[in-house]
């Protein structure tokens, strides 16, 4: 019969192995991840396990660990800062914290911040007009530097000579010669946040 539906004979006389739950174990293994403070991933508990006479494999542990979704600190992406210099430009803060009450496209301002994708970090550069904190111009990009910010600016579609201050971080992707010329030719004034004293600059 199983020549004649083409059936594999193997298939037929098949019994799936009853699924044994050990809670013990299970208990253990949650017992030990909470204890490390979520810390240990399936190597440590392998190994804490043998030491209480517990000899499983990671595959199990990993598995048990799946099950009650229990995941190690160090198994999550964390975003790590990069170090950048900063801008020491003598360039007066002229917005000052004084973000309320402005009039259309009187100050706009600027900020980079990072968001992850396909398991990668991106970048993101957002200009928001001051007025009603509408987001004028935006730009992505793997890279933090000066020609994201350069891209978010030509995404605004306002008219740039409306503009009178554009305000940012002393971040060195906002200092640039491209940068500086088309806020020149639309003169609009930089606008820099104060500098914050530290032992190299004192």
């Amino acid at each position: 019969m199983c020549e004649f539906l083409n059936v594999s004979r193997s298939s037929v006389y098949y019994k799936p192995k009853p699924v044994i739950n050990d809670s013990i174990l299970d208990n253990l293994v949650i017992k030990i991840f909470n204890d490390s403070k979520k810390n240990y991933g399936s190597r440590k508990i392998k190994f804490e396990l043998a030491k209480l006479d517990y000899i499983v494999s990671r595959k199990k542990v990993r598995k048990i660990m799946i099950k009650y979704n229990l995941v190690s600190n160090y198994t999550i992406k964390q975003y790590k800062p990069h170090k950048t210099s900063c801008n020491n430009d003598i360039i007066p803060n002229i917005v000052d914290r004084n973000f309320n009450n402005r009039d259309i496209l009187e100050v706009i301002i600027s900020d980079l911040t990072y968001v992850r994708v396909a398991n990668r970090w991106h970048y993101v550069c957002i200009i928001i007009d001051l007025f009603n904190r509408e987001i004028v111009g935006s730009a992505a990009g793997i890279h933090k530097d000066a020609s994201l910010v350069e891209k978010a600016i030509s995404t605004i579609k306002y008219d740039l000579n409306k503009v009178n201050v554009f305000h940012t971080d002393r971040g060195n992707e906002f200092k640039n010669k491209l940068i500086d010329e088309v806020l020149s030719k639309f003169n609009i004034h930089r606008s820099l946040s104060a500098i914050r004293l530290t032992r190299q600059n004192l």
